[in-house]
């Protein structure tokens, strides 16, 4: 698959799982509002750039398990489990009234740049999620373990991952008015994505097997 195509996939792929309202996200808006625009874009900077971090370690422990097939037999399974554990969680949780975001505030007075940094440092599932992502893209033969693919893909995460802040940042109010709604929606829509996940992993194992 071209360049490109990995590059938008991978900011897709970024991009939606990070619609719902989260930490990053609304932290990132927060900032923007109580501090000026362009903090809050400081912000969103330091913390895509962890992310694209995690993206880089998750996709090269992913190209040493494609090497190991039997590791990766073990994982699927596992992944089946988290993914339709997940589908229940979402599904469950849109049903839920939907708590409100409680309100960020820093104790330290340091740049933005690294507080986006720290709060994106201290949230590892991007690392396990990417792993499997990168994974079953490879198993479509859509992504290729080589340098340039790598490359254009951990930019193309950490592009999702921008926009998605860069869109809270701007969109806020609107966001924030339509905040429980959305929130349900996502949440259903989330659901549904890790149920496929979850029915193409397990017909994945079958095949497998």
């Amino acid at each position: 698959m071209s360049v490109p195509v990995i590059f938008f996939l991978a900011l897709f792929i970024a991009f939606v799982t990070a619609i719902p309202p989260g930490l990053l996200n609304m932290t990132a808006a927060k900032i923007s509002l109580k501090e000026g625009t362009s903090r809050g874009i400081v912000f969103s900077i330091g913390s895509a750039l962890v992310f694209s971090l995690q993206t880089l370690v998750a996709t090269i422990f992913a190209r040493y398990l494609s090497k190991h097939p039997d590791v990766i037999s073990v994982l699927k399974q596992v992944a089946l489990v988290i993914f339709v554990l997940l589908s229940i969680y979402y599904l469950v949780l849109a049903k839920q009234a939907t708590p409100k975001t409680q309100e960020i505030e820093p104790k330290s007075k340091k740049s933005r740049f690294f507080y986006g940094m720290f709060l994106s440092s201290i949230n590892m599932y991007p690392i396990p999620f990417q792993a499997y992502m990168t994974l079953t893209l490879a198993s479509f033969g859509w992504l290729t373990f080589d340098t340039i693919s790598i490359a254009s893909y951990v930019t193309g995460a950490a592009m999702g991952s921008f926009v998605n802040l860069y869109m809270y940042i701007f969109f806020f109010d609107k966001i924030k008015a339509k905040q429980n709604t959305s929130q349900k929606t996502m949440n259903y829509i989330i659901g549904t994505i890790t149920a496929v996940i979850a029915i193409v992993t397990f017909i994945s194992i079958l095949i497998q097997n």
